[in-house]
């Protein structure tokens, strides 16, 4: 395996870095697909939905309740919750 440059290591490191700030900005793009939804789009929403929830250490009883409650609101107000916990600067 080739070795990576300087500049691509800190492209790696920034990133894992951030990962939890990428993860809820995409939490709330699938908050914003989900309200828009309907059938098949609705439920793959949902499935990445849970993904990306489960890369926030979100616990499974949880993701489950809201799959199961298939309530886009609830979800807006764990992305509200999540983002207070977030700090403001890195």
């Amino acid at each position: 395996m080739a070795e990576r440059s300087k500049y691509q290591e800190n492209i790696i490191k920034n990133y894992y870095k951030n990962q939890d700030t990428i993860l809820l900005q995409r939490l709330g793009e699938l908050v914003t697909d989900l309200y828009l939804a309907e059938g098949k789009a609705r439920a793959s929403a949902w499935k990445k939905i849970s993904v990306t929830l489960e890369k926030l250490k979100i616990p499974a009883s949880r993701i489950a309740h809201l799959v199961k409650a298939d309530n886009p609101t609830l979800l807006a107000k764990l992305l509200e919750e999540l983002l207070a916990k977030e700090p403001a600067s890195k």
